[in-house]
């Protein structure tokens, strides 16, 4: 088995290479401990953050960006995204606000990444 990924770990984007050998994984191609930690993680437990928006009533505009407080399961984000999809929060909303508690039973909340303020 050879594979191939992009590491998002940091700015530089490695090409890191994974190779399997007797059961133990070759990892090359990385420049910093982060590559071959991304490529383990993503080989056993892919993870994303999500970003969405949601509807904001009686705010200065009608929606506010979101985002998972930390990554959750790859699996998961149509189950997140599919959630966030009938929620309406109430101005003034404040960046960090906790939008949605326990996306898709991840246990991650959604947060709020922009202040929204009432309409006057």
């Amino acid at each position: 088995m050879e594979r191939e990924f992009t590491c998002i770990g940091c700015p530089l984007g490695c090409q890191v290479i994974v190779k399997e050998d007797s059961g133990n994984l070759i990892i090359t191609g990385n420049t910093c401990p982060r590559g071959e930690k991304y490529v383990r993680d993503e080989l056993t437990n892919p993870t994303r953050m999500v970003t969405s928006m949601v509807s904001v009533k009686d705010g200065e505009i009608a929606v506010v960006s979101v985002k998972t407080k930390d990554a959750i399961p790859k699996d998961k984000i149509e189950d997140c995204i599919r959630e966030l999809k009938g929620v309406c929060v109430k101005a003034p909303v404040k960046i960090g606000d906790v939008i949605l508690e326990n996306v898709a039973g991840t246990g991650i909340a959604v947060i709020a990444t922009k202040n929204i303020a009432a309409n006057d």
